[in-house]
């Protein structure tokens, strides 16, 4: 989970170019980002915190919020301060086992989470595997705004202070965290796959394996955790 915040001099119409490969122009600033020659991205699938019925369409102050450009546009119209947070992205890392479409409908069902829980739109994109790293590293970056949607003008209004606050942004992380944990567990077992992933911490793994007498998940737990190098880093072995 991160905040794409101006004070580290970013835009949210720039992250969602970048993560979308597309080319939008900030309104705001005048620039142009352009990335429509960047490869390796599968999907782009929009969300909003509500669905139309099979047959119908949104009204149209919704609809164009379907729409990159405009979504992201209003994001940073919305903002008047130089240091204030424009989006937060969810990083998820997929199954590699999954088939595409699979991979596609768990990307909807966590997006659909995140909109209805804090009645938010936004953007997920979803990527393959860099042609020169892990081959199983299928991902999905869900950008979303830090504004609820008002459903009836279709405007970007409250802020979603909830993600903001000291005290209840951790645990309203940890919440998202377990939800997209359910939902790829769900997405395995639905696939007739035998895997599971648990983003709880090694530490806390290992307590518990330890507490219920399981000294064979004990053991194979028993590791120091890999350490997060970043795309610097890992340019420069490269």
């Amino acid at each position: 989970m991160s905040v794409v915040s101006r004070s580290a001099g970013r835009s949210a119409t720039a992250a969602v170019a970048y993560r979308a490969a597309a080319k939008i122009e900030d309104l705001r600033t005048g620039d142009l980002h352009d990335y429509t020659k960047k490869q390796g991205v599968e999907a782009v699938i929009p969300f909003l915190p509500v669905v139309a019925e099979a047959g119908e369409n949104l009204p149209p102050h919704l609809e164009r919020l379907r729409h990159l450009e405009s979504l992201w546009q209003d994001a940073e119209a919305a903002e008047r301060r130089s240091n204030s947070r424009v989006a937060r992205e969810l990083l998820v890392p997929l199954p590699h086992e999954l088939t595409r479409e699979q991979r596609r409908e768990l990307v909807e069902h966590i997006a659909g989470d995140i909109a209805a829980r804090y009645g938010v739109a936004g953007t997920a994109c979803i990527h393959l595997p860099d042609a020169k790293g892990d081959q199983r590293n299928h991902h999905a970056h869900i950008l979303f705004t830090t504004r609820r949607v008002d459903l009836a003008t279709g405007q970007l209004a409250e802020k979603t202070r909830e993600l903001d606050d000291r005290k209840t942004g951790p645990q309203e992380v940890e919440a998202l965290v377990a939800m997209a944990e359910q939902r790829i567990n769900a997405a395995l077992e639905s696939a007739q796959l035998e895997r599971r992933v648990d983003f709880r911490s090694l530490k806390d793994r290992h307590a518990e394996a330890v507490a219920s007498g399981d000294q064979v998940k004990a053991a194979q737990l028993d590791y120091m955790p890999q350490t997060h190098e970043g795309p610097q880093v890992t340019a420069i072995r490269r």
